[in-house]
Protein backbone atom coordinates (compact mmCIF):
# COMPACT_ATOMS: atom_id res chain seq x y z
CA UNK A 1 0.00 0.00 0.00
CA UNK A 2 1.40 3.37 -0.79
CA UNK A 3 1.91 5.83 1.91
CA UNK A 4 -1.90 7.22 2.13
CA UNK A 5 -4.12 3.91 1.47
CA UNK A 6 -7.32 4.10 0.54
CA UNK A 7 -10.11 1.71 2.16
CA UNK A 8 -13.17 1.24 0.57
CA UNK A 9 -16.38 0.05 2.23
CA UNK A 10 -19.16 -1.06 -0.09
CA UNK A 11 -22.23 -1.27 2.01
CA UNK A 12 -23.03 1.18 4.60
CA UNK A 13 -25.37 -0.67 6.88
CA UNK A 14 -24.22 -1.93 10.55
CA UNK A 15 -21.28 -3.93 9.54
CA UNK A 16 -20.04 -1.37 7.07
CA UNK A 17 -20.75 1.81 9.63
CA UNK A 18 -18.60 -0.48 12.67
CA UNK A 19 -15.80 -1.59 10.12
CA UNK A 20 -15.21 2.28 9.46
CA UNK A 21 -15.43 2.82 13.41
CA UNK A 22 -12.84 0.27 14.15
CA UNK A 23 -10.50 1.51 10.99
CA UNK A 24 -10.42 4.90 12.88
CA UNK A 25 -10.10 3.19 16.07
CA UNK A 26 -7.02 1.14 15.34
CA UNK A 27 -5.22 3.99 14.01
CA UNK A 28 -5.78 3.69 10.39
CA UNK A 29 -5.10 7.19 8.90
CA UNK A 30 -5.71 6.47 5.24
CA UNK A 31 -8.64 7.53 3.68
CA UNK A 32 -12.13 5.70 4.40
CA UNK A 33 -15.40 5.75 1.86
CA UNK A 34 -18.60 4.11 3.12
CA UNK A 35 -20.71 3.73 0.09
CA UNK A 36 -24.32 3.12 0.77
CA UNK A 37 -27.29 2.67 -1.87
CA UNK A 38 -29.97 3.75 0.63
CA UNK A 39 -30.81 7.53 1.10
CA UNK A 40 -29.89 6.74 5.12
CA UNK A 41 -26.98 7.33 7.08
CA UNK A 42 -25.88 3.59 8.74
CA UNK A 43 -28.69 2.42 11.02
CA UNK A 44 -29.56 -1.02 12.91
CA UNK A 45 -32.18 -2.94 11.58
CA UNK A 46 -33.78 -5.17 14.59
CA UNK A 47 -36.16 -2.34 14.99
CA UNK A 48 -37.46 -2.29 11.88
CA UNK A 49 -39.79 -5.75 13.01
CA UNK A 50 -39.89 -4.86 16.53
CA UNK A 51 -39.86 -0.65 18.15
CA UNK A 52 -40.28 0.61 14.72
CA UNK A 53 -43.62 -0.87 14.39
CA UNK A 54 -44.89 -0.93 17.93
CA UNK A 55 -43.66 2.96 18.58
CA UNK A 56 -42.12 2.23 21.70
CA UNK A 57 -38.75 3.06 19.72
CA UNK A 58 -38.13 6.47 18.72
CA UNK A 59 -37.09 7.04 14.73
CA UNK A 60 -33.61 8.81 16.01
CA UNK A 61 -32.47 5.71 18.07
CA UNK A 62 -31.61 3.37 15.04
CA UNK A 63 -28.85 4.74 13.84
CA UNK A 64 -25.10 3.51 14.43
CA UNK A 65 -23.57 6.85 15.15
CA UNK A 66 -25.34 10.78 15.04
CA UNK A 67 -24.89 12.33 11.82
CA UNK A 68 -22.05 14.72 12.48
CA UNK A 69 -19.76 11.86 13.45
CA UNK A 70 -18.73 10.77 9.97
CA UNK A 71 -17.13 13.91 9.40
CA UNK A 72 -15.40 14.11 12.44
CA UNK A 73 -13.52 10.92 11.93
CA UNK A 74 -12.94 11.90 8.23
CA UNK A 75 -14.85 8.92 7.36
CA UNK A 76 -16.32 9.85 3.65
CA UNK A 77 -19.83 8.61 3.99
CA UNK A 78 -21.62 8.46 0.55
CA UNK A 79 -25.53 7.36 0.67
CA UNK A 80 -28.02 7.44 -2.49
CA UNK A 81 -24.94 5.89 -3.93
CA UNK A 82 -24.81 2.43 -5.63
CA UNK A 83 -21.59 0.59 -6.49
CA UNK A 84 -22.26 -1.28 -10.38
CA UNK A 85 -19.17 -2.62 -10.89
CA UNK A 86 -16.00 -3.77 -9.28
CA UNK A 87 -12.39 -3.91 -11.71
CA UNK A 88 -10.00 -6.07 -9.59
CA UNK A 89 -7.46 -5.66 -12.23
CA UNK A 90 -7.43 -1.97 -11.77
CA UNK A 91 -8.53 -2.18 -7.93
CA UNK A 92 -11.77 0.01 -8.31
CA UNK A 93 -15.19 -0.03 -7.89
CA UNK A 94 -17.41 1.78 -10.36
CA UNK A 95 -20.18 4.28 -9.45
CA UNK A 96 -23.56 4.39 -10.69
CA UNK A 97 -23.04 7.77 -12.30
CA UNK A 98 -19.88 6.83 -14.27
CA UNK A 99 -17.03 7.63 -11.50
CA UNK A 100 -14.41 5.54 -10.59
CA UNK A 101 -12.98 5.35 -7.39
CA UNK A 102 -9.62 3.40 -6.49
CA UNK A 103 -8.68 1.33 -3.27
CA UNK A 104 -6.33 -0.46 -1.74
CA UNK A 105 -8.32 -2.69 0.16
CA UNK A 106 -12.14 -3.45 -0.84
CA UNK A 107 -14.60 -4.59 2.20
CA UNK A 108 -18.19 -5.92 0.68
CA UNK A 109 -20.96 -5.50 3.30
CA UNK A 110 -23.52 -5.06 0.75
CA UNK A 111 -25.80 -7.25 3.07
CA UNK A 112 -29.02 -9.25 1.62
CA UNK A 113 -32.34 -8.68 -0.39
CA UNK A 114 -35.73 -10.31 0.48
CA UNK A 115 -36.68 -13.12 -1.83
CA UNK A 116 -39.64 -12.17 -3.88
CA UNK A 117 -42.89 -13.44 -4.60
CA UNK A 118 -43.38 -14.82 -8.36
CA UNK A 119 -47.33 -15.09 -8.19
CA UNK A 120 -49.98 -12.96 -9.76
CA UNK A 121 -50.81 -9.95 -7.59
CA UNK A 122 -47.45 -9.80 -6.28
CA UNK A 123 -47.29 -6.32 -7.59
CA UNK A 124 -50.32 -5.05 -6.22
CA UNK A 125 -50.18 -1.96 -3.30
CA UNK A 126 -50.81 -3.61 -0.02
CA UNK A 127 -48.29 -5.97 -0.59
CA UNK A 128 -45.08 -5.11 1.42
CA UNK A 129 -41.31 -6.49 2.27
CA UNK A 130 -39.37 -5.35 4.95
CA UNK A 131 -35.34 -4.40 4.92
CA UNK A 132 -35.28 -1.01 4.87
CA UNK A 133 -36.59 2.21 7.10
CA UNK A 134 -39.00 3.20 4.52
CA UNK A 135 -40.37 -0.42 4.63
CA UNK A 136 -40.76 -0.41 8.47
CA UNK A 137 -42.65 2.66 8.11
CA UNK A 138 -45.02 1.60 4.88
CA UNK A 139 -45.90 -1.20 7.11
CA UNK A 140 -46.46 0.47 10.59
CA UNK A 141 -48.59 3.00 8.79
CA UNK A 142 -50.98 -0.16 7.81
CA UNK A 143 -50.94 -1.65 10.95
CA UNK A 144 -54.49 -0.52 12.76
CA UNK A 145 -57.08 -2.33 14.81
CA UNK A 146 -59.21 -2.54 11.32
CA UNK A 147 -56.41 -3.93 9.15
CA UNK A 148 -56.53 -7.73 8.20
CA UNK A 149 -53.10 -8.61 7.85
CA UNK A 150 -51.89 -11.54 6.13
CA UNK A 151 -47.91 -12.41 6.32
CA UNK A 152 -46.60 -14.95 4.36
CA UNK A 153 -43.82 -17.03 6.26
CA UNK A 154 -43.41 -17.62 9.62
CA UNK A 155 -39.49 -17.38 10.20
CA UNK A 156 -38.09 -14.56 12.07
CA UNK A 157 -39.18 -11.43 10.60
CA UNK A 158 -43.12 -12.81 9.79
CA UNK A 159 -43.36 -13.75 13.43
CA UNK A 160 -42.30 -10.75 14.96
CA UNK A 161 -44.37 -8.37 12.36
CA UNK A 162 -47.25 -10.71 13.46
CA UNK A 163 -46.77 -9.83 16.79
CA UNK A 164 -46.40 -6.22 16.44
CA UNK A 165 -49.57 -6.17 14.34
CA UNK A 166 -51.90 -8.53 17.04
CA UNK A 167 -50.44 -5.66 19.62
CA UNK A 168 -51.71 -2.68 16.86
CA UNK A 169 -54.64 -4.51 17.26
CA UNK A 170 -54.27 -5.68 13.32
CA UNK A 171 -56.02 -9.40 12.54
CA UNK A 172 -53.11 -11.76 11.79
CA UNK A 173 -53.26 -14.69 9.63
CA UNK A 174 -49.55 -16.51 9.23
CA UNK A 175 -48.96 -18.46 5.76
CA UNK A 176 -46.13 -21.01 5.55
CA UNK A 177 -45.39 -24.34 3.90
CA UNK A 178 -43.98 -26.33 6.57
CA UNK A 179 -45.57 -27.67 9.71
CA UNK A 180 -44.55 -25.22 12.17
CA UNK A 181 -43.12 -21.88 13.08
CA UNK A 182 -39.32 -21.36 12.66
CA UNK A 183 -39.44 -25.25 12.07
CA UNK A 184 -35.90 -25.16 10.10
CA UNK A 185 -34.10 -23.16 12.71
CA UNK A 186 -35.89 -24.35 15.74
CA UNK A 187 -37.14 -28.26 14.98
CA UNK A 188 -40.42 -29.24 16.24
CA UNK A 189 -39.76 -29.17 20.42
CA UNK A 190 -39.48 -25.37 19.98
CA UNK A 191 -41.46 -24.51 17.33
CA UNK A 192 -44.42 -25.39 19.05
CA UNK A 193 -44.02 -23.09 21.30
CA UNK A 194 -43.97 -19.58 19.11
CA UNK A 195 -46.96 -21.42 17.48
CA UNK A 196 -48.67 -21.97 21.13
CA UNK A 197 -47.46 -17.96 22.06
CA UNK A 198 -49.09 -16.76 18.66
CA UNK A 199 -51.64 -18.55 18.71
CA UNK A 200 -52.65 -17.47 22.38
CA UNK A 201 -52.75 -14.18 21.01
CA UNK A 202 -55.01 -14.84 18.67
CA UNK A 203 -53.03 -15.19 15.31
CA UNK A 204 -54.36 -17.54 12.90
CA UNK A 205 -51.57 -20.13 11.49
CA UNK A 206 -52.46 -22.30 7.78
CA UNK A 207 -49.37 -24.75 8.31
CA UNK A 208 -48.38 -26.73 4.85
CA UNK A 209 -49.71 -25.00 2.22
CA UNK A 210 -48.93 -22.15 -0.13
CA UNK A 211 -49.84 -19.25 -1.61
CA UNK A 212 -51.01 -19.34 -5.71
CA UNK A 213 -52.02 -15.44 -5.96
CA UNK A 214 -52.64 -12.02 -4.46
CA UNK A 215 -56.29 -10.84 -5.46
CA UNK A 216 -57.02 -6.86 -5.85
CA UNK A 217 -57.87 -4.00 -8.07
CA UNK A 218 -54.90 -1.81 -7.64
CA UNK A 219 -54.76 -2.72 -4.02
CA UNK A 220 -54.63 -6.26 -2.55
CA UNK A 221 -58.20 -7.65 -1.31
CA UNK A 222 -57.53 -10.84 -0.44
CA UNK A 223 -54.59 -13.89 -1.04
CA UNK A 224 -55.58 -17.40 -2.00
CA UNK A 225 -54.01 -20.44 -1.09
CA UNK A 226 -52.81 -23.64 -2.41
CA UNK A 227 -55.32 -25.17 -0.98
CA UNK A 228 -58.54 -23.07 -2.59
CA UNK A 229 -58.89 -21.11 0.69
CA UNK A 230 -59.13 -17.51 -0.11
CA UNK A 231 -58.27 -14.86 2.97
CA UNK A 232 -59.01 -11.61 3.26
CA UNK A 233 -56.36 -8.87 3.48
CA UNK A 234 -56.19 -4.94 3.38
CA UNK A 235 -52.10 -5.41 3.60
CA UNK A 236 -50.07 -8.41 2.79
CA UNK A 237 -46.27 -8.96 4.33
CA UNK A 238 -43.98 -11.50 2.69
CA UNK A 239 -41.12 -12.97 5.07
CA UNK A 240 -39.97 -15.83 3.09
CA UNK A 241 -36.45 -15.50 3.55
CA UNK A 242 -33.43 -13.01 2.03
CA UNK A 243 -30.82 -14.08 -0.19
CA UNK A 244 -27.28 -12.72 0.39
CA UNK A 245 -26.46 -9.57 -2.09
CA UNK A 246 -23.68 -11.18 -3.94
CA UNK A 247 -24.43 -10.04 -7.42
CA UNK A 248 -21.42 -7.47 -7.79
CA UNK A 249 -18.77 -10.36 -5.98
CA UNK A 250 -20.38 -13.00 -8.68
CA UNK A 251 -20.00 -10.02 -11.49
CA UNK A 252 -16.08 -9.30 -10.08
CA UNK A 253 -15.40 -12.94 -10.29
CA UNK A 254 -15.48 -13.53 -6.41
CA UNK A 255 -15.61 -16.89 -5.07
CA UNK A 256 -19.52 -17.53 -4.35
CA UNK A 257 -21.08 -19.72 -2.71
CA UNK A 258 -24.13 -19.08 -0.71
CA UNK A 259 -22.94 -15.85 -0.20
CA UNK A 260 -19.19 -14.67 -0.99
CA UNK A 261 -17.05 -17.08 0.26
CA UNK A 262 -14.37 -15.83 2.78
CA UNK A 263 -11.70 -17.56 5.08
CA UNK A 264 -11.56 -16.97 8.76
CA UNK A 265 -9.78 -13.74 8.51
CA UNK A 266 -13.41 -12.81 6.21
CA UNK A 267 -10.37 -12.70 3.09
CA UNK A 268 -12.20 -13.45 -0.06
CA UNK A 269 -10.69 -15.36 -3.22
CA UNK A 270 -8.92 -11.86 -4.07
CA UNK A 271 -6.04 -11.15 -1.40
CA UNK A 272 -7.52 -6.98 -1.46
CA UNK A 273 -10.91 -8.13 -0.79
CA UNK A 274 -13.20 -9.04 2.08
CA UNK A 275 -16.45 -9.38 3.09
CA UNK A 276 -18.45 -9.20 6.28
CA UNK A 277 -21.66 -9.45 7.69
CA UNK A 278 -25.01 -10.55 5.89
CA UNK A 279 -23.36 -11.69 2.37
CA UNK A 280 -19.87 -13.76 4.34
CA UNK A 281 -19.89 -17.44 4.27
CA UNK A 282 -17.18 -17.46 6.07
CA UNK A 283 -15.27 -20.58 7.54
CA UNK A 284 -16.09 -20.92 11.35
CA UNK A 285 -12.80 -22.32 12.97
CA UNK A 286 -15.02 -24.05 15.84
CA UNK A 287 -17.43 -25.63 12.99
CA UNK A 288 -14.53 -26.72 10.85
CA UNK A 289 -16.79 -25.23 7.95
CA UNK A 290 -18.35 -22.21 6.15
CA UNK A 291 -21.53 -20.72 7.72
CA UNK A 292 -23.24 -17.40 7.26
CA UNK A 293 -24.94 -15.34 9.33
CA UNK A 294 -27.76 -13.08 8.98
CA UNK A 295 -28.41 -11.73 12.63
CA UNK A 296 -27.14 -8.25 13.63
CA UNK A 297 -24.92 -9.73 16.14
CA UNK A 298 -22.65 -10.98 13.11
CA UNK A 299 -22.83 -7.36 11.85
CA UNK A 300 -21.97 -6.01 14.80
CA UNK A 301 -18.80 -8.01 15.39
CA UNK A 302 -18.24 -8.85 11.71
CA UNK A 303 -17.50 -5.89 10.53
CA UNK A 304 -14.75 -4.34 13.47
CA UNK A 305 -12.91 -8.32 12.88
CA UNK A 306 -12.84 -7.31 9.32
CA UNK A 307 -11.26 -3.99 9.34
CA UNK A 308 -8.73 -5.11 11.72
CA UNK A 309 -8.00 -7.54 9.27
CA UNK A 310 -7.60 -5.16 6.46
CA UNK A 311 -4.88 -3.86 8.57
CA UNK A 312 -3.15 -7.24 8.79
CA UNK A 313 -4.07 -8.05 12.55
CA UNK A 314 -3.82 -11.90 12.88
CA UNK A 315 -7.63 -12.23 13.07
CA UNK A 316 -9.53 -15.49 13.71
CA UNK A 317 -13.35 -14.60 13.61
CA UNK A 318 -14.73 -17.29 15.53
CA UNK A 319 -17.70 -15.86 17.31
CA UNK A 320 -20.53 -18.38 18.05
CA UNK A 321 -23.52 -17.22 16.06
CA UNK A 322 -26.09 -15.51 18.08
CA UNK A 323 -29.70 -13.88 17.66
CA UNK A 324 -32.35 -12.76 19.81
CA UNK A 325 -36.11 -11.93 19.38
CA UNK A 326 -39.11 -10.02 21.21
CA UNK A 327 -42.32 -11.07 20.32
CA UNK A 328 -45.35 -10.09 23.00
CA UNK A 329 -44.08 -10.85 26.44
CA UNK A 330 -41.46 -13.48 25.17
CA UNK A 331 -37.58 -12.40 24.85
CA UNK A 332 -35.60 -14.70 23.66
CA UNK A 333 -31.78 -15.15 23.01
CA UNK A 334 -30.32 -18.52 21.32
CA UNK A 335 -26.54 -18.87 20.69
CA UNK A 336 -24.76 -21.70 18.45
CA UNK A 337 -25.06 -23.57 15.28
CA UNK A 338 -27.13 -26.96 14.34
CA UNK A 339 -27.25 -28.49 11.65
CA UNK A 340 -31.69 -28.89 10.14
CA UNK A 341 -31.99 -32.69 11.57
CA UNK A 342 -28.33 -32.54 13.63
CA UNK A 343 -28.92 -32.63 16.66
CA UNK A 344 -30.93 -36.01 18.45
CA UNK A 345 -32.89 -34.26 21.47
CA UNK A 346 -33.96 -30.61 22.74
CA UNK A 347 -33.34 -30.68 26.71
CA UNK A 348 -35.20 -28.11 28.78
CA UNK A 349 -34.43 -26.51 31.76
CA UNK A 350 -38.12 -25.15 32.64
CA UNK A 351 -41.44 -25.17 31.77
CA UNK A 352 -41.62 -24.19 27.84
CA UNK A 353 -45.83 -24.41 28.29
CA UNK A 354 -47.34 -21.62 27.23
CA UNK A 355 -50.49 -20.82 29.75
CA UNK A 356 -53.57 -18.16 28.77
CA UNK A 357 -51.31 -16.60 26.37
CA UNK A 358 -48.25 -16.43 29.29
CA UNK A 359 -44.99 -16.54 27.67
CA UNK A 360 -42.75 -19.01 29.93
CA UNK A 361 -39.77 -19.08 31.32
CA UNK A 362 -37.10 -21.63 30.12
CA UNK A 363 -33.55 -22.75 28.37
CA UNK A 364 -33.83 -24.93 25.75
CA UNK A 365 -30.66 -26.92 24.73
CA UNK A 366 -29.83 -28.75 21.08
CA UNK A 367 -28.10 -32.10 21.94
CA UNK A 368 -26.86 -35.07 20.19
CA UNK A 369 -24.48 -37.67 21.43
CA UNK A 370 -24.90 -35.46 24.83
CA UNK A 371 -23.27 -32.66 23.19
CA UNK A 372 -24.86 -29.24 23.39
CA UNK A 373 -24.58 -27.71 20.01
CA UNK A 374 -26.94 -24.33 20.76
CA UNK A 375 -28.73 -23.21 23.68
CA UNK A 376 -31.95 -21.05 23.88
CA UNK A 377 -32.47 -18.73 26.97
CA UNK A 378 -36.15 -17.43 26.77
CA UNK A 379 -37.36 -15.15 29.87
CA UNK A 380 -33.93 -16.32 31.39
CA UNK A 381 -31.46 -13.50 31.43
CA UNK A 382 -27.74 -13.59 31.80
CA UNK A 383 -26.82 -17.06 30.91
CA UNK A 384 -25.52 -16.13 27.48
CA UNK A 385 -21.85 -16.43 28.74
CA UNK A 386 -23.05 -19.98 30.52
CA UNK A 387 -24.82 -21.47 27.27
CA UNK A 388 -21.97 -20.21 25.05
CA UNK A 389 -18.79 -22.20 27.07
CA UNK A 390 -20.92 -25.27 26.44
CA UNK A 391 -22.23 -24.66 23.29
CA UNK A 392 -18.32 -24.44 22.56
CA UNK A 393 -17.63 -27.39 24.40
CA UNK A 394 -20.27 -28.82 22.76
CA UNK A 395 -18.60 -28.05 19.29
CA UNK A 396 -15.41 -29.37 21.04
CA UNK A 397 -16.62 -33.12 21.21
CA UNK A 398 -17.85 -32.62 25.14
CA UNK A 399 -20.23 -34.03 26.54
CA UNK A 400 -22.46 -33.11 29.74
CA UNK A 401 -24.90 -34.95 31.89
CA UNK A 402 -28.42 -33.69 30.30
CA UNK A 403 -30.13 -34.54 33.64
CA UNK A 404 -27.52 -32.07 35.35
CA UNK A 405 -28.27 -29.63 32.21
CA UNK A 406 -32.18 -30.11 32.41
CA UNK A 407 -31.59 -29.76 36.12
CA UNK A 408 -31.71 -26.11 37.39
CA UNK A 409 -30.72 -26.29 40.90
CA UNK A 410 -26.94 -27.49 38.93
CA UNK A 411 -25.94 -24.09 37.99
CA UNK A 412 -25.01 -24.26 34.18
CA UNK A 413 -21.09 -23.12 34.82
CA UNK A 414 -20.87 -26.57 37.10
CA UNK A 415 -21.84 -28.80 33.68
CA UNK A 416 -18.53 -28.32 32.54
CA UNK A 417 -16.40 -28.58 36.02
Amino acid sequence: MGSNPTFVIVGAGLAGAKAAQTLREEGFAGRVVLLGAEPERPYERPPLSKGLLLGTTPPADVYVHDAGWYAAHDVELRTATRVTAIDRDRRQVVLDGGEQLGYDKLLLTTGSTPRRLDIPGADLDGVRYLRTLADSARIAEALTDSTRLVVIGAGWIGLEIAAAARQRGAAVTVVEIADLPLQRVLGDEVAGVFADLHRGHDVTFRFGVGVRQIRGTGQVSAVLLTDGTELAADTVVVGVGIRPDTQLAEAAGLKVDDGIVADARLRTSDRHIYAAGDVANAHHPLFDRPVRVEHWANALNGGPAAARSMLGQQVEYARLPYFFSDQYDLGMEYSGWVAPHGYDRVVFRGDPTVVDGKAPEFLAFWVKDGRVLAGMNANVWDVTDQIQALVRAGHRGRAVDLDRLADPRVPLGDLLA
